[in-house]
């Protein structure tokens, strides 16, 4: 049996609802729709599910993906599917799951392999990349503007541009600690955030490793030179660049917020570890 977890609230996930019910009744694949409107009914249906050996099918974006994965009482019973729907899709991509329903035959016809996630500590989990820096800003401000997703992603990095100043940041990772004014403090399982900007190039979703990314901040009138880098995926390759290989990262910070997987949540402190063998997915 397949359980679909869907976001209702999804303009874009509705529309396609009905294709991936097509294709499932077409394949004669048994399942069962969950699209409870309220956030913690939906996780309270996931985490009663995998109390249990199950598999799920996550039919949205990396925000429902997130969602899901934090409420799941044991990763070790989850066999999980992933139908991406979303602005984004950044975790999908570099898990090589073709979006849309085209994401079924991997459901349908493969088997689910061994793939990370973060624990960040107080409950919370990462599916792609989690941080703090210019990312948290540009989302506080996309929270706050009329618009599409990815235009509002877009407004707001421009503002963010010009007036973001840095964060301090005491980070330790392979028993070093250090102290830095970071444009970026990120943890990373994924490849990319923010609808396709390539952070951590090198990052491989089941190497059993976390990618600690810290940018550090330059005068504000280099930082869309320092943007341009983060697009072009060439961001690693500058001398303000840290990338550490590690086990476990823990980021201090100055403000308030860190993002996981494009979702705001309040805390001052990022302290996550890489999760291996433990969840297994159907991926490319």
């Amino acid at each position: 049996m397949l359980h679909l977890i869907i976001n209702p609230h999804s303009k874009k996930t509705m529309r396609m609802l009905g294709k991936v019910e097509a294709r499932l009744k077409a394949e004669g694949a048994a399942y069962e729709l969950h699209a409870e409107t309220d956030k913690e009914e939906m996780r309270r249906v996931v985490h009663e599910l995998s109390l249990s050996p199950v598999t799920l099918a996550v039919v949205g974006g990396d925000g429902t993906v997130n969602d899901v994965l934090t409420a799941i009482a044991d990763p070790a019973n989850v066999k999980l599917g992933i139908i991406p729907l979303g602005t984004g899709n950044d975790f999908a991509a570099a898990a090589k799951i073709p979006a849309g329903v085209k994401a079924l035959d991997l459901i349908l016809h493969s088997d689910p392999k061994p793939t990370d996630y973060l624990e960040c500590g107080g409950g919370m989990r990462s599916m792609n990349i989690a941080g703090l820096g210019i990312d948290v800003d540009i989302l506080e401000r996309c929270y706050h503007m009329r618009g599409s997703d990815r235009g509002k992603y877009f407004r707001s990095l421009l503002i963010a541009l010009r007036r973001y100043a840095g964060i301090g940041v005491t980070v330790t990772a392979c028993g070093e600690t250090f102290t830095e004014k970071a444009f970026i403090a990120a943890v990373c399982n994924g490849k990319q955030f923010g609808g396709g900007i390539p952070i951590c190039k090198p990052a491989e979703v089941g190497d059993g490793k976390l990618d600690l990314v810290v940018i550090g901040c330059p005068k504000r009138s280099k930082i869309p030179g320092l943007l341009i880098k983060l697009m072009r995926g060439k961001i690693l390759e500058i001398p303000i660049a840290r990338h550490i290989l590690c086990d476990a990262a823990r980021i201090e910070q100055e403000g308030e917020y860190i993002q996981l997987d494009g979702e705001i949540r309040p805390s001052k402190v990022l302290d996550a570890r890489i999760v291996h063998d433990r969840l297994y997915l159907y991926r490319g």
